[in-house]
């Protein structure tokens, strides 16, 4: 690590300690050479997430554009924050395991979905019908049906 202050490339860690909940590291360093302290932050070095969408196009994953989906389809509806957050770690999580470096944008869906089904299921119907991109009111109704015929089996 070069020194800020006159460029030595060579110093020792004096002092270590997490930093931001254990996502980095904060050291705390000694040139070897004018004996000046800085301080760094070690982190871990993630490769991005690539999402192949429909059309076959590749973007980087944007927890922030998968959260605004989720609130728009649960906007009005008795959904806090907070849930939806929780919609958007797990499915985050499922990423994480299920995929190394590049997932299908129908995968993503299909895990909001699950979860939508479970906590209000008018978010649901409102996330189905952009996601499957409902044609007209038959393709409506027949989602519509799927759910009622779940519900009465529960």
């Amino acid at each position: 690590m070069k020194c800020p202050f006159c460029g030595f490339s060579e110093s020792k860690v004096v002092d270590s300690r997490p930093a931001d909940d254990g996502e980095k590291i904060r050291r705390r360093r000694e040139c070897l050479s004018c004996s000046k302290r800085f301080t760094t932050y070690e982190i871990i070095e993630s490769t991005p997430l690539l999402v192949i969408k429909k059309d076959g196009s590749i973007e980087q994953y944007d927890r922030s554009k998968l959260l605004r989906g989720i609130l728009k389809s649960c906007e009005k509806r008795p959904v806090s924050y907070e849930a939806v957050e929780q919609i958007v770690n797990k499915v985050e999580g499922h990423l994480n395991s299920d995929f190394d470096k590049e997932v299908p944008s129908h995968e993503i869906g299909s895990y909001v979905m699950d979860y939508l089904r479970e906590l209000d299921e008018v978010s649901y119907v409102r996330f189905a019908s952009v996601y499957r991109e409902f044609k007209d009111i038959n393709t409506f109704m027949n989602e519509l049906s799927k759910l009622m015929s779940e519900r009465n089996k529960k």
